[in-house]
């Protein structure tokens, strides 16, 4: 059995402590700066995910321009009353309480893009699987918010948006989707129950629950 240093039973440590401290920020963002090589250390880590094809198909758009913010901030709240417009009135009272961006509080946003056509037209590994590069942004998307946690930092995802809004709204190129706007940047502190489980919307699942053996819905022997 190989017994583990300890430095890198520190970084183990490390590392698990950032994927569980990790939160979805909404409310606790200070506004405060961002070290601006601690930015690149989680842009390096983000850009070091791996990628079908070693296509690396993602780009990072920074945005710190106040009227883009408010524009974007604009457009999220019509689509969060689209989508509370069609929740029954229970659920519909639980959401007005969660809050679902923290853009104008946020120091940074960083938008995410997907480029289906860098390395085309033979991608290595996504001929059977389309969506293969979607997940190697996704991938992406996981470092920054890991290492944006393990540096002192929190990271908000906002979904409430229109694609064609937003690339319409950054410019985007023809075929180059964003696929998520991260709300960057120092936190009073990060919450110990997700916000959604806080404001009762859902709860989460145990992990036996998502474990199958051998075939789906099968168990341990």
């Amino acid at each position: 059995m190989v017994v583990p240093s300890v430095s890198a039973e520190r970084t183990l440590t490390s590392l698990y402590e950032a994927i569980h401290r990790r939160r979805d920020v909404r409310g606790q963002f200070t506004g405060g700066p961002i070290d601006p090589e601690a930015l690149d250390r989680m842009l390096a880590a983000a850009h070091a995910a791996p990628s079908v094809g070693l296509t690396q198909p993602w780009d990072f758009v920074l945005v710190s321009d106040v009227a883009t913010k408010e524009a974007f901030v604009d457009h999220v709240h019509t689509e969060r009353d689209v989508f509370a417009a069609t929740l029954p009135p229970e659920r519909a009272s639980v959401f007005a309480g969660i809050k679902i961006d923290g853009v104008m509080e946020s120091t940074l946003s960083v938008v995410v893009t997907y480029d289906a056509a860098r390395g085309a037209p033979a991608i290595l590994g996504r001929h059977a699987i389309a969506d293969a590069g979607l997940y190697s942004v996704c991938l992406a998307i996981q470092n920054l918010w890991l290492a944006a946690t393990a540096e002192g930092l929190g990271v908000g995802w906002v979904s409430f948006y229109q694609e064609k809004f937003l690339a319409e709204l950054l410019r985007m190129p023809a075929g180059v989707r964003p696929v998520a706007w991260l709300c960057l940047g120092p936190v009073s502190h990060l919450e110990t129950v997700p916000d959604l489980e806080r404001h009762g919307w859902r709860a989460r699942r145990p992990l036996a629950e998502a474990v199958h053996h051998g075939r789906w819905g099968g168990r341990a022997e």
